[in-house]
């Protein structure tokens, strides 16, 4: 399985936190990452946001059909998240437009096995990939994932005609 992971772009301070926009520089930094990602995303990829605001506005720069998502939100837990993705079980690549701390933690827990806070930077993606179970493997093995890209904006050339 392929599972995306793309951190809300910059956003406002503010309250009600559910409301809150993105940046001139967060719009810049969704503009960027969406180029690399509609390069390099699998045109069945499944595409689920957090309901809040500024994770709509950052999926919405990649102009591809996404769904909200609930359980995606800020006060979700790697479980929750883990079964809207599907994981590890769905035979289609899946991004997941979402929040710190929570992506962070998903990240942690797949590839390092581990419950921490690690951390995944503004508008940045992490794309993680799972080893296909083969004949003879142990659990461990076929279970296994791996980390397949990080990208962050500011390694994103600049966006065109925007």
């Amino acid at each position: 399985m392929e599972l995306i992971l793309w951190r809300h772009a910059e956003a406002e301070p503010g309250e009600p936190d559910d409301e809150r926009v993105l940046t001139a520089k967060g719009h810049k930094q969704a503009w960027r990452m969406a180029e690399w990602l509609d390069g390099v995303l699998p045109d069945d990829c499944r595409i689920l946001a957090s309901p809040t605001a500024r994770t709509v506005q950052t999926v919405e720069a990649l102009g591809r059909k996404f769904k909200i998502e609930p359980r995606l939100g800020p006060d979700t837990s790697v479980d929750e998240v883990m079964q809207a993705a599907g994981w590890p079980d769905s035979r289609r690549p899946v991004l997941l437009v979402g929040h710190q701390p929570i992506l962070g933690q998903l990240a942690a827990s797949l590839l390092g096995r581990v419950a921490q806070d690690w951390r995944i930077r503004k508008a940045s993606v992490w794309w993680i990939s799972q080893r296909a179970s083969s004949a003879g493997s142990n659990a461990d093995d076929a279970a296994s994932a791996w980390l397949r890209a990080v990208m962050a904006p500011e390694f994103v050339s600049k966006p065109k005609d925007r």
